[in-house]
């Protein structure tokens, strides 16, 4: 029995060898195909010196060489770290040095910045780089070329064996602070945000069932992948399209429009969005051009990482009825944590997982309807803890009564039937004279209205309350200016009135990361400067 995600993934290798596993761009890899060019990228690491436990960064757009470098990686017991391409020189020294990493796999068009990090990498030594690379001189690093190093090396496996306890690092850049890297075993990964390999039923515990119930799958699945392979969501979704045996097709960077082409020409079933910063647009894009391609195929579209409001998904329910819309939650920190649903109050609970439960400040669980609001925490399967960081470790993934738990950042509370309603995330949350705002809430209320594309909703300080709930917002295409004010009203009539924004700022674009992902601190600025002035 092995648990360990390169067994798992060479074993379903082995019972599917001819099915189209990837699709980017013009390259298209079958699982064997795929398994193959790791082998070789795994051979040649191993050539360059690299070790079992040590680490190396993947610092790239979503491509096949993505995957495959992440997945030789794993064959050779190495642990993979995920870089965010967007970062600066500082925050990428930060990440490298802090990561440990002893080699990164690169795309050529990073090279720049990589590079002016380096001097201050001591223990980075090798450097593998995909496509046009410049002219990469740096002392005491060995540059190589990501196909030149597969010439010559075997295509066969032939690694050392593996370990269920083996590691696998997603840095995650959080709402405030510099990144944090959460280790994962290999088996509590697979278990806590793979599902065990099966979203829908009983996890699978043996390599062997995995791989027969993936070659069983005469769906034949595809699902189109959006979202950047650096963030743990989409990372989550390409090894679950793995374990499912479905075709997946990543996508170099989110276009709508191409995203329907996407459906069409390879008849996708499933397409992954990260709430509503991929989810709205998509759904503008349906409307508008969703007669001009074949999108028949398309049965599910999921999200996770993000808020996905209940105005978005009304939107894409009136344009496709016959649509499955999967929203689910979870975190770097925990894995997948269940599903999302809007109930008769417009709550959004969270369903589906046994282990989640809420808890106070002091640990403690709390009462179902006590009406006490507390942090969402899992137990189970969770990570080891932040790669580095004891004292963090110690606060995120605290061990009561011998039991380690994963305490995540967003608050809850326990409803009388047991059920958690999800409120938002405490370290955004507004204090406005003494009630809480969660900006989740205020934000769907405001992407309600019918000319708003996006909002960003903060705290500013404020002499008399402590904070005002502000918000910046985009406006949909074609919709030249707004009355703030219709804005405000709109509110009203889904909020309470200590919720509704007192000051909102029209931006031409809401600034998210790749992920989709809000940046509150961007949006405090924003207004602030606008209320200054």
């Amino acid at each position: 029995m092995s648990l360990n995600l390169a067994d798992l993934f060479e074993a379903v290798v082995d019972e599917i060898p001819d099915r189209t596993a990837l699709v980017c761009g013009d390259e298209r890899r079958t699982f064997s195909q795929l398994d193959q060019r790791a082998n070789r990228l795994a051979h040649a690491l191993i050539s360059r010196g690299i070790r079992a436990g040590e680490h190396v960064g993947i610092h790239m757009r979503n491509s096949v060489q993505f995957v495959e470098g992440m997945l030789a990686c794993l064959k050779i017991r190495a642990v993979p770290v995920n870089i965010n391409y967007r970062y600066t020189e500082t925050e990428l020294t930060y990440l490298y040095n802090n990561s440990q990493v002893v080699a990164v796999v690169a795309d050529g068009e990073f090279l720049p910045v990589i590079e002016a990090a380096l001097p201050s990498c001591p223990a980075l030594s090798t450097l593998v780089t995909f496509g046009p690379a410049g002219n990469a001189e740096t002392p005491a690093v060995t540059h190589v070329d990501f196909d030149e190093s597969l010439a010559g090396q075997p295509a066969t496996r032939g690694f050392a064996a593996r370990s269920d306890d083996d590691h696998f690092i997603i840095y995650t850049g959080g709402t405030t602070g510099m990144p944090k890297g959460v280790v994962w075993r290999h088996e509590d990964f697979f278990m806590a945000a793979l599902a065990g390999g099966n979203h829908n039923g009983a996890p699978f515990t043996d390599s062997r069932d995995l791989a027969a119930a993936a070659a069983a799958n005469a769906n034949r699945m595809t699902f189109i992948l959006p979202a950047p392979l650096m963030h743990g969501a989409a990372v989550y979704s390409v090894f679950s399209g793995f374990f499912s045996g479905a075709k997946q097709v990543l996508m170099r960077a989110f276009d709508p429009v191409e995203a329907l082409r996407l459906i069409q020409d390879e008849q996708a079933s499933c397409i992954t969005v990260v709430g509503d910063a991929m989810a709205r647009p998509l759904a503008d894009a349906i409307a508008r051009l969703g007669s001009s391609y074949d999108l028949s195929s398309l049965m599910m579209v999921s999200s996770g990482g993000a808020l996905w409001s209940r105005s978005s998904k009304d939107q894409l329910l009136e344009l496709m009825p016959n649509l499955f819309l999967r929203d689910g939650f979870g975190a770097s920190e925990s894995g997948v944590d269940g599903t999302l649903e809007t109930d008769a109050d417009g709550n959004m609970r969270v369903v589906g997982n046994p282990n989640m439960s809420v808890v106070d400040e002091k640990l403690r669980p709390i009462e179902p309807g006590s009406g006490e609001l507390g942090y969402i925490a899992r137990s189970g399967h969770v990570p080891l803890g932040y790669f580095n960081d004891p004292d963090k470790t110690a606060q995120t993934f605290p061990v009561i009564d011998g039991v380690r738990m994963s305490i995540l950042g967003d608050m809850g509370r326990v409803e009388p039937d047991g059920s958690i309603v999800l409120l938002g995330r405490g370290s955004v949350c507004i204090n406005t004279g003494g009630e809480k705002v969660f900006p989740e809430e205020v934000e769907a209320a405001i992407k309600s209205h019918p000319a708003v594309m996006d909002a960003v909703v903060a705290g500013l300080p404020h002499e008399r309350y402590g904070e005002q709930v502000s918000a910046v917002i985009q406006l949909r295409e074609g919709v030249a200016d707004i009355d703030t004010d219709d804005v405000a009203e709109h509110c009203r009539v889904s909020i309470a009135g200590y919720k509704v924004p007192r000051s909102i700022v029209v931006v031409p674009a809401i600034v998210r990361s790749p992920a989709g992902k809000a940046d509150y601190r961007w949006a405090r600025t924003v207004v602030a400067e606008a209320v200054g002035a």
